[in-house]
């Protein structure tokens, strides 16, 4: 029998918590699983009770909440015997997605049951881990907007994207590899770990999660006229010959800006320095897989043959 401990961060998104006990409780296969539930009570106290529990020896840290709390969780049992699970409860929600699990609390409960333990990769930009995207530009510059908004979910960060955008202006960039450097404008660059911001809003749909690679992705200035097609793009997947779209693939970087400032960690606002270290960790975080994700282990296979 394996310890389970559920870390339930009770302002995340837009759910309502309370009923979540009694559905763990219900769902949790109690002949694999020793469940424990604690909440987090200010931010950055799910980093410190997952590390707390991870020395404790527990097998599995279930972070119940959205892609920060998931960062906060996964960043203390990285290099550590714990393995990541998670139930989806915020407004993105990108690696539980990539990962193949469910926005259903149930149905994510039931994944958790039945699924294997595998390793994937994270990385870390200066000193700070991300496990699906970080970024500059027009995201991190609506992630600082959106983070000082009374209200959550999708439509709230519609709204702040619409009205952000027309005044928002691009910067230059210089993407620095062992291999080369790329100068240019951009509205935004993301370097993603994972397939998508959240809402399945796909930035980098070909990333593989345990490949050991980055995908560096620069989206270009573009005039109001292409925004829908952008936007279709992006929920499409389909924008990868796309002329407002670069992709560098790479496995260390530096991206040197014009000034610090805005910058987001798997969708959080933070600030950083002019220049940013961005480096893969291989295999870096255990985590719980659900069985139904074919993707991943498809790209596994390919990358073995």
């Amino acid at each position: 029998m394996k310890r389970i401990a559920f870390i339930i961060n009770p302002k995340s998104g837009t759910k309502s918590k309370e009923s979540l006990p009694e559905l763990i409780e219900k769902m949790l296969d109690k002949e694999k699983f020793d469940a424990k539930i604690v909440y987090t009570e200010y931010a950055g106290h799910g980093k410190e009770l997952a590390q707390q529990l991870s020395a404790e020896g527990y097998d599995v840290v279930v972070a119940c909440g959205g892609d920060g709390t998931v960062n906060e969780i996964a960043s203390a049992i990285v290099h550590t015997n714990t393995a990541l699970a998670i139930i989806p409860l915020g407004s993105g929600n990108g690696l539980a997605r990539h990962l193949g699990y469910s926005m259903s609390s149930s149905r994510a409960l039931q994944q958790i049951n039945e699924s294997e333990e595998e390793h994937i990769d994270y990385a870390k930009a200066n000193d700070r881990c991300f496990f699906c995207t970080c970024g500059t530009g027009f995201d991190a510059h609506v992630s600082h907007s959106f983070s000082n908004m009374k209200t959550r979910g999708v439509l709230t960060y519609i709204k702040v994207m619409v009205r952000e955008f027309w005044h928002y202006k691009p910067y230059n960039y210089v993407i620095k590899t062992n291999s080369m450097a790329v100068l240019q404008k951009a509205f935004l660059i993301t370097i993603a770990n994972a397939a998508q911001w959240g809402n399945n809003a796909y930035i980098a749909p070909d990333a593989n999660i345990a490949d050991g690679k980055l995908n560096v992705c620069i989206l270009k200035p573009f005039t109001m006229f292409a925004i829908p097609l952008v936007l279709a793009q992006l929920m499409s997947k389909s924008f990868l010959k796309s002329r407002y779209f670069t992709f560098v693939e790479a496995t260390d970087l530096t991206l040197c800006r014009e000034e610090s400032g805005e910058f987001h960690i798997d969708g959080e606002p933070v600030l950083e320095d002019r220049d940013i270290h961005i480096r893969i960790i291989h295999h870096g975080l255990k985590v719980l897989m659900p069985k139904n994700d074919s993707k991943f282990f498809l790209n596994k296979v390919i990358d073995n043959l």
